[in-house]
């Protein structure tokens, strides 16, 4: 009768313990806990197959080496103890090029991916295996776990023109985002308050551009400017090891160059790039003015603002100058142009434009705004490039090969895939981590309501697509924009734990994806959190409205 009983008591516990969600993000598409574990140690060591696994097991090893304390020896071959680390070979390549496989034993753990990307995604589900507290030898549960995302596009972007962040933040911030499977990172270059990139040929965009001679300090503009000169920018040499850095983690880098409107930095610079070059700078829409009234200057508050690029030959050849450049930098596949908030005032009294509307035979000033991206467009197609814009680009005809970022809600999106255009959705209702996370912020933000369970509940698949227009959905973005986000800790605060969420909206299978199991594993997320030493938003019980 013992024998019986402790029988049933084993099955029993087995049951249970297989049955105990693990505690990772985003949730796998497939993962089965096994009896046992195994322990890491020091004197386990890493079996990679080849010099193409240099990427991932520099990461694991830094990642051990800064959060417990040690790193692991690489070998050829083991019997026990060890961590092997390989990716698969295929005649066609395969289905799913970020696909990995993680079996955990008694004896080892076996990472295999489809591709070097899907090896290095299954360290990052390793990493979530360990435990969240510094230990000398770390336990992990024995699983077999296969798992892709359910999106190509995973992306992240972070605004560093309404506030500059510096080269060790952004390292910070790629490897956040790697940790969470986050494969873009979405660069907010220039914008009316500051121009962030060197551009060789035109030295006045940093040296003017990239400083402003104070900034707004209140929730409204018009309501204090503390006078300080605000500067910062990234050399070519930045930019090239940032893009190195994202690499070496599979992120890929898509810098934004904003255009035609957000360009005021570039016409205090340059200010024939504008329509009046004489004509001092003007305020925002609806704002007070703090600047100098004699000329052009970078802005200093935040908005909409009138003086916008002219669509013009010597506009056209000062951004092709910049995009050589610019494409020169970055080796992704798509180059953002902005495109958004263009107001047109400024074209509608511009004997120029008017002329150029009747000349090329445009219907509006919308149609303007349409040819003015179109040649953007083309040129850089011509270079090897794909163009993103935001989902005003819309607005006046479509560019041929363009991507829409959707950032009005859904609705530019559901119109660009009605088009056969692709899309990524950016909705500022679900996707952006400026607004505020619950009802009571201690500190000053945009504006907006947005907690941790909606951007959960987000789905990038709009419900009035037909089955046969889902393909144009890429993926979708969060977007950090940092008008009222001063400091790296603020940073980290506005975007954990949302951004976590996006991971396993971007990556998970909808039937895999639970409200409450996610606040399950979310509890043991914030100890990695504490182990990361990184700011963060500790509430799960928000109200959605």
């Amino acid at each position: 009768m013992k024998r019986v009983l402790i029988v049933v008591l084993s099955c029993i516990a087995a049951q249970t313990h297989a049955q105990t969600p693990l505690s990772v993000i985003p949730v796998p598409v497939k993962a089965e806990i096994k009896s046992g574990s195994f322990t890491i140690t020091g004197r386990t060591v890493i079996v990679a197959g080849s010099d193409d696994e240099k990427a991932a097991v520099n990461f694991l090893n830094a990642y051990l080496q800064k959060y417990y304390g040690f790193s692991l020896r690489t070998v050829k071959r083991a019997s026990k103890d060890f961590i092997s680390i390989g990716t698969r070979t295929f005649i066609k390549g395969p289905d799913q090029p970020e696909r990995y496989t993680l079996e955990v034993t008694g004896k080892a753990v076996q990472i295999k991916g489809d591709s070097r990307r899907g090896t290095f995604y299954g360290v990052q589900t390793l990493l979530q295996l360990l435990p969240a507290q510094k230990l000398p030898s770390l336990k992990i549960p024995a699983v077999v776990i296969e798992d892709y995302p359910r999106f190509g596009y995973r992306g992240a972007m972070l605004d560093v023109c309404r506030h500059f962040f510096d080269l060790d933040f952004i390292k910070k911030y790629l490897d956040l985002l790697a940790l969470h499977k986050i494969n873009t990172f979405h660069w907010h270059l220039t914008d009316d308050q500051g121009w962030r990139i060197e551009i060789k040929k035109y030295p006045r965009l940093t040296e003017v551009g990239g400083c402003r001679n104070g900034t707004i300090t209140g929730r409204f503009p018009g309501k204090g400017n503390d006078g300080r000169r605000y500067c910062g920018y990234y050399t070519q040499d930045q930019i090239k090891e940032i893009v190195q850095y994202a690499a070496d983690r599979f992120i890929t880098v898509i810098p934004e160059i904003e255009l035609p409107g957000h360009s005021s930095a570039a016409i205090a610079a340059y200010p024939q790039l504008s329509c009046f070059p004489d004509e001092p700078t003007q305020p925002a829409r609806k704002t007070a003015w703090h600047g100098d009234s004699t000329g052009k200057n970078v802005q200093q508050a935040w908005g909409v603002f009138e003086d916008v690029y002219c669509p013009g030959e010597y506009t056209f050849h000062f951004l092709q100058d910049v995009l050589d450049e610019v494409t020169a930098l970055f080796p992704s596949k798509y180059i953002h142009i902005g495109g958004d908030e263009c107001p047109k005032e400024a074209w509608k009294r511009s004997a120029f434009c008017q002329n150029l509307i009747k000349e090329k035979h445009l219907k509006d000033k919308h149609g303007l705004q349409s040819y003015f991206v179109q040649r953007i467009e083309k040129y850089l197609n011509s270079k090897g490039k794909a163009m993103i814009g935001w989902d005003e680009i819309l607005e006046g005809g479509l560019a041929p090969n363009a991507t829409v970022m959707s950032w009005r809600g859904e609705k530019g999106g559901i119109e660009a895939a009605h088009q056969k255009h692709d899309v990524i959705m950016t909705p500022n209702s679900y996707l952006y981590l400026d607004y505020a996370q619950r009802k009571n912020e201690d500190s000053i933000v945009i504006g907006g309501y947005l907690p941790l369970q909606k951007v959960y509940s987000f789905n990038p698949v709009p419900e009035e697509l037909e089955n046969n227009e889902h393909h144009y959905i890429l993926g979708a973005q969060a977007n950090l924009w940092t008008e009222y986000i001063t400091n790296p800790a603020k940073a980290e605060y506005m975007l954990f734990p949302r951004l976590t969420a996006l991971s396993e909206v971007c990556w998970s299978p909808v039937q895999n994806k639970s409200w409450e199991g996610f606040k399950d594993r979310i509890a043991k997320q914030f100890q990695r959190y504490d182990l990361w030493g990184i700011h963060y938003y500790p509430k799960l019980d928000e109200p959605l409205k």
